[in-house]
């Protein structure tokens, strides 16, 4: 029988299993990984150099672009640093919003994390349970905003607009008769409110299904526990955040430990693993659905409440209401101008980061008191988890390699920007 030799094998960048554009290049002795080394660079859109050449306002479509499955949390980073820069105060029902919808993006992208993650590692099934909740999630977005992904719901002073007092409904079709679209528009009746209300009392139970099919499911657990793992002062070490750095027990959440918006008056609690390795990671995900979903119910029950202003009235930072600019010459001279020139920023610096559901998201920015950023920086969280994937997988089966890549998290938007 012929000797096993060394040798290198290409991963990607067309593998399904690489989430993106990724290229690894793998030095195999047999199955086994002696070395892994990411290529990255081939989605590079150089969003922080065009930055610089956009008003504040025109850049915002472009932070949806970053992690294009957590796009009001990019939106939020983006925000806090201008407002930072400007000294904006932002309307109290302005942040419940964005809270309430910065947990419903958190709830996207895990439920895009387990699917597929799952589905890398042979549990078909849970793709399409996953997506079954995603699809209500994109149809809160949409009502909205008017857009299933790339929102620009988020703006510097608060947010685009007040929620919708009603849902859209579905129609009957030649594929859908009138019983069956009774059935799909029962929880559409009243606001958004209402519907977002319906889907935090059905979620707990879409998450015990998810936990039935995986958690103690004997196959994924061979696939994750001890696989990818990683100890609490070496994953701090290599600028690991979000479940990454808690899944090996650090409790490091902005939402607690640098609050912003009005975290500190939200009831929840910090998920943490103990081991470090992918089944732990998994399960501090999980967790922190059940926690957002909390967060949810928490912001619906305020805001039903507390009617107000959801955008700051400065506006030479934010448009004026549309019927004020069409019955109001200064109106309308302030929104052509905020549209056509944009707002100056005060020179200076600022950084803001976010809670992201894959870690620390933040934006450093750099003024000269100009209409446009002189510099922007994107500290996003997947790429130091990247950077870790050599040390993650060295010792491991090529097969774990799928497994720790998912396990990640990540997406190439944000890592090549």
């Amino acid at each position: 029988m012929a000797e096993i030799k060394n040798y290198t094998l290409n991963f990607g960048p067309q593998h399904p299993a690489a989430h993106g554009v990724l290229r690894l290049v793998l030095e195999m002795d047999g199955e086994v990984v002696q070395r892994a080394d990411p290529h990255i660079g081939l989605l590079h859109r150089a969003t922080e150099k065009l930055a610089e050449t956009k008003t504040y306002i025109q850049s915002l479509p472009y932070m949806d672009r970053l992690d294009y499955v957590s796009m009001m949390c990019n939106e939020h980073a983006y925000c806090l640093t201008i407002e930072r820069m400007l000294g904006l105060e932002v309307p109290r029902r302005a942040q419940y919003i964005r809270v309430m919808f910065a947990e419903i993006t958190r709830l996207l992208n895990h439920l895009m994390w387990l699917g597929a993650h799952a589905h890398d590692c042979g549990a078909s099934t849970i793709l399409i349970y996953t997506f079954r909740e995603r699809e209500a999630l994109f149809d809160m977005y949409e009502a909205v905003s008017g857009a299933r992904m790339h929102a620009a719901y988020f703006r510097p002073g608060g947010v685009y607009r007040d929620l919708p007092d009603s849902m859209p409904q579905f129609k009957a079709s030649k594929v859908r008769n009138a019983r069956g679209v009774a059935a799909l528009n029962e929880n559409r009746q009243g606001s958004l409110l209402d519907f977002i209300d319906d889907f935090c009392t059905k979620f707990p139970n879409y998450v015990d299904e998810y936990e039935t099919l995986l958690t103690d499911n004997r196959i994924w657990k061979q696939r994750t526990v001890g696989v990818g793992a990683i100890t609490a002062e070496r994953a701090l070490n290599m600028g690991f955040t979000g479940p990454m750095l808690r899944g090996s027990g650090v409790a490091w959440d902005l939402r607690k430990t640098q609050p912003y918006d009005v975290y500190p008056e939200m009831d929840f609690d910090v998920a943490i693993g103990t081991n470090g390795d992918s089944y732990d990671r998994y399960v501090v995900r999980v967790e922190e659905m059940r926690q957002s979903n909390r967060i949810i119910k928490q912001c619906v029950d305020w805001l039903r409440a507390n009617p107000g202003p959801v955008i700051t009235d400065n506006h030479k930072v934010a448009s004026p209401a549309r019927e004020a600019m069409k019955s109001n010459m200064e109106e309308l001279i302030h929104h052509f101008k905020l549209f056509t020139e944009g707002f100056k920023v005060p020179a200076g610096e600022a950084y803001a980061a976010v809670e992201h559901p894959k870690g620390e998201f933040g934006i450093y920015m750099v003024s000269d008191g100009a209409n446009k950023p002189y510099r922007l920086k994107i500290r996003a969280p997947g790429f130091a988890h990247l950077a870790g994937l050599d040390e993650l997988t060295r010792g491991h089966m090529l097969a774990d390699a799928v497994a720790i890549i998912g396990t990640m998290d990540i997406v190439f938007g944000e890592i090549d920007r």
